[in-house]
């Protein structure tokens, strides 16, 4: 495992998806406002992070590789301030295009005692023209042709910058030059994602794509549902992460249950990012599948424990895999 994780700093991961900046005002709750019965928060910190397919390049870049996000943002004070973000974090831009007509997604939200009290969302879900999802395809084609990529992964969170004609380029691309495709994918692109390396859907996307019911006491739901898109997708390996049951894990004909660590949660925002970056090197370094899942899914529980968005450490994750049985 440890030869593994040194693998990780040799590895350039490419992000396609929705970035965002995540936006935080944390705050000391005392009383209850005499306008409304809502909580009153006093601030005394704000903060902008990362988010979105930016925060799954956080975490690639936390796990020793190099990310390269390719995305699309607003030409505004808020698009101005998330390439300020990346180059604090020493993040390339290269792939990264500015638009007139779309505001920056931000995510704001309100921490009070160490609590989410609100969230609250500035974005469209357009899709993006028929000429700047060109624009977007064309970077990224070059990026693929002129870099070294050793995985590339779809961050899909239903914003309209991953179109269906996106995804086909881009697979037959990487399938043309032998590089893995994973995906984190979300309602209006589910079964489109044909041909992919590593399909990974939580419970709630599974059922909302497939517009199925799963009852988690009866197991067979859950597999039915897992061949269903095996079916639709023709995907290598297929991998549905269960919040505190764990992951569910298909790789041809092999399937598996890997049970969830026991952790304190604070906060699940962003572990799905952990859980797909996590995936992605861990595959690009040559990991079978199934320690993948659950080295994947214990990164995952990791980041929950702390408030907020944050990335995966790494030394802590590589400290808790090496005592996975």
């Amino acid at each position: 495992m440890i030869d593994l994780f040194r693998k990780f700093n040799e590895l350039n991961i490419l992000i396609i998806g929705d970035v965002m900046m995540d936006s935080y005002l944390w705050g000391n709750v005392d009383r209850i406002s005499p306008e409304a019965p809502v909580p009153v928060v006093s601030v005394h910190k704000r903060e902008n992070r990362l988010g979105g397919a930016a925060n799954v390049a956080l975490n690639i870049q936390s796990l020793g590789a190099t990310p390269l996000i390719c995305s699309v943002i607003g030409n505004d004070m808020e698009g101005a301030a998330f390439l300020r973000l990346l180059e604090d974090h020493e993040l390339s831009a290269e792939g990264i295009i500015s638009l007139n007509d779309r505001p920056t997604t931000v995510k704001t939200r309100v921490i009070g005692q160490n609590q989410q009290m609100l969230r609250i969302d500035e974005e469209t879900d357009a899709l993006l023209s028929q000429e700047h999802s060109g624009q977007l395809i064309d970077k990224i084609k070059t990026l693929i042709n002129s870099k070294e990529i050793h995985a590339i992964i779809f961050q899909d969170y239903d914003k309209g910058v991953i179109s269906h004609q996106l995804i086909i380029e881009i697979v037959e691309e990487s399938k043309r030059k032998n590089i893995i495709t994973v995906v984190d994918p979300k309602k209006r692109n589910f079964l489109k994602y044909a041909n992919v390396t590593l399909f990974k859907p939580n419970l709630k996307e599974l059922r909302e794509g497939l517009k199925v019911e799963i009852d988690m006491r009866q197991m067979k739901d859950l597999e039915s549902a897992v061949e269903q898109i095996k079916g639709h997708l023709n995907a290598e390996h297929i991998m549905v992460t269960l919040s505190e049951l764990g992951v569910f894990m298909q790789s041809n004909d092999q399937k598996r249950l890997i049970p969830a660590h026991i952790r304190k949660i604070a906060d699940v925002s962003g572990a799905g990012d952990t859980v797909i970056a996590t995936a992605a090197v861990c595959l690009a370094s040559g990991l079978d599948v199934f320690t993948t899942a659950a080295v994947s899914n214990l990164a995952g529980g990791l980041v929950c424990e702390h408030v907020g968005v944050v990335s995966i450490d790494k030394e802590h994750l590589l400290n808790e895999s090496l005592k996975l049985k």
